[in-house]
């Protein structure tokens, strides 16, 4: 990647994780367009001096708008993070609850809904990371279910096993392209004030920092098509870890 220029970064969903790896690329020195849907979310992110875009990152004609945006005021774009958290919303049990009871009403919330957000990135940043021809890194941020099934949450791990696949399969098509398709699982509940309310008594050591992974993300936005890490997995030391 070259270092005369500043690099651009897009990062879809800066409410908590994503408005810590949009800080931590302004301070590397990154010009960044943060994407979200909330006011409170937008300025804050115009506070940490990234430009904000409201959209929709479910929608690929959205995503394609932020694109040519961060593109156009950036010089292009060569990273692009997806810390939506797409699942849920449709009521019922965390994680979809038990498979047998489950209706396709809780297919849809916990299954579809997360794999349909992260096609629409991959296949979008994909897509417009090809078509400008200079390389670069999408991040796909996910969970500890992208590894493993958990009583209770087949529905939810369902989804996350279909993102890890695209993931995989976006890093085989575009290598040849120098884009590097990262899935960074976090195998652990991140420490946010998104979950400060049932995390309160949870060892520090049990929870992941956002710092953290904004780190791990500007580690794979670095690499070069001589060493690219397509999956990078972080567990605290006070969380069970699974081989």
């Amino acid at each position: 990647m070259s270092t005369d220029r500043i690099r651009g970064a897009l990062v879809l969903g800066a409410r908590n994780l994503g408005g810590a790896i949009a800080q931590r690329l302004l301070d590397d020195g990154w010009a960044v367009t943060a994407v979200a849907r909330s006011d409170d979310t937008l300025d804050n992110v115009r506070e940490l001096g990234a430009h904000a875009i409201r959209a929709d990152a479910t929608d690929p004609a959205q995503v394609q708008h932020a694109l040519r945006e961060a593109a156009g005021r950036q010089g292009g774009v060569d990273l692009v993070v997806n810390a939506v958290s797409a699942y849920g919303g449709g009521g019922g049990p965390f994680g979809g609850g038990p498979l047998v009871d489950a209706g396709l009403d809780g297919f849809e919330a916990w299954t579809a809904t997360t794999a349909r957000q992260a096609f629409a990135v991959l296949s979008t940043a994909g897509r417009f990371l090809r078509d400008q021809g200079r390389g670069g890194t999408i991040v796909q941020v996910t969970g500890g279910s992208t590894r493993r099934a958990n009583p209770g949450r087949g529905l939810w791990a369902a989804g996350a096993f279909a993102v890890r696949a695209m993931c995989n399969a976006a890093a085989l098509e575009l290598r040849e392209h120098d884009v590097n398709v990262a899935l960074l699982i976090v195998d652990a509940t991140i420490e946010s004030p998104k979950t400060a309310a049932f995390t309160a008594d949870a060892p520090r050591d049990s929870l992941a920092d956002m710092d953290d992974i904004a780190r791990a993300v500007t580690y794979l936005a670095g690499q070069t098509p001589r060493g690219f890490t397509h999956e990078l997995q972080l567990t605290p030391a006070g969380e069970r870890w699974v081989p």
